[in-house]
């Protein structure tokens, strides 16, 4: 008898978490169902195929789409991610293919300082400014959120083709996995919204910075603040939208790549109903 109203007891006690738990107001969102696949790169060239010459090094780490349930997507997907890493002579390619032309065009320009490099030896006595001739260039993307049919990724580039000091980059996409097709900032954002969302991005660039008055970030290296605009450089997950700004956009070089988040709270009213990203905000 014990036993059994024990039984019905925590049968009652499991179906109330079960109630609580259907009811909390959280939303499972399940992980994309896309396979992904990476080719790697480490390629160096000494100019004139001498190894006590200058070189350039070509680093890679493509991470691309391989398999997914719907063959047409799949293939809007490749093209997009070959389009965004490697640009629009590539995008035609297959991943592999884009790879492999893109490390022969990268050689061959590098290649092409090779009579300018005799030269300097000619005119220096067999003594070049080697720093000049070195070239470097490192890239690889990475898969930021894949959940509920959208997918966002970062790319970064670092490179270097002599100078004063090398360049860097973050390229961000976030993707609609039921089209294929990238998500753009209208899609998300009500109407006419570039002017307040700018003053959200001051205001927090302001508060990551430690000011309280934003136009105190001028006196940090930062543009004119009333130049400082939504860019299309945004990626999704279920935190918020996360803006990057590179080198020179917003600020001088020294201060490097800027990252902007954006927590749904901060611009819940500025965001669009029935969007592609509408069931992470209220999830």
């Amino acid at each position: 008898m014990r036993s059994n109203r024990c039984n019905c007891i925590m049968a009652l006690f499991l179906t109330v978490i079960l109630f609580q738990g259907c009811n909390s107001g959280s939303k499972h969102i399940s992980e994309n169902d896309i396979k992904f696949n990476t080719i790697r790169v480490d390629k160096t060239y000494h100019l004139l195929e001498n190894p006590e010459n200058p070189n350039c090094n070509l680093q890679i780490q493509f991470v691309y789409p391989e398999k997914y349930t719907d063959a047409a997507i799949l293939a809007r997907l490749q093209e997009g991610f070959i389009l965004s890493y490697f640009g629009e002579p590539y995008r035609d390619l297959t991943p592999q293919e884009a790879v492999e032309q893109y490390v022969e065009d990268y050689l061959k320009n590098y290649k092409s300082l090779e009579e300018d490099f005799k030269s300097e030896l000619t005119f220096s006595g067999d003594t070049p400014v080697s720093a000049w001739f070195s070239y470097y260039e490192m890239s690889a993307n990475d898969i930021i959120y894949n959940k509920g049919d959208i997918l966002s990724y970062m790319i970064t580039y670092e490179s270097y083709t002599g100078g004063a000091h090398g360049a860097h980059s973050t390229i961000n996409e976030v993707l609609n996995l039921a089209t294929g097709e990238p998500i753009p900032e209208e899609e998300i954002f009500i109407d006419n919204y570039q002017d307040r969302l700018a003053e959200i991005l001051v205001d927090q660039i302001a508060k990551q910075n430690q000011v309280a008055d934003p136009k105190e970030l001028e006196n940090m290296r930062f543009f004119s603040i009333d130049e400082i605009y939504p860019n299309g450089n945004f990626l999704v997950d279920e935190e918020g939208i996360t803006y990057d700004f590179n080198e020179y956009e917003i600020a001088a070089y020294v201060v490097g790549t800027i990252h902007v988040e954006l927590p749904y709270s901060t611009i819940r009213h500025l965001l669009r109903n029935n969007s592609p990203v509408s069931y992470l905000i209220d999830k």
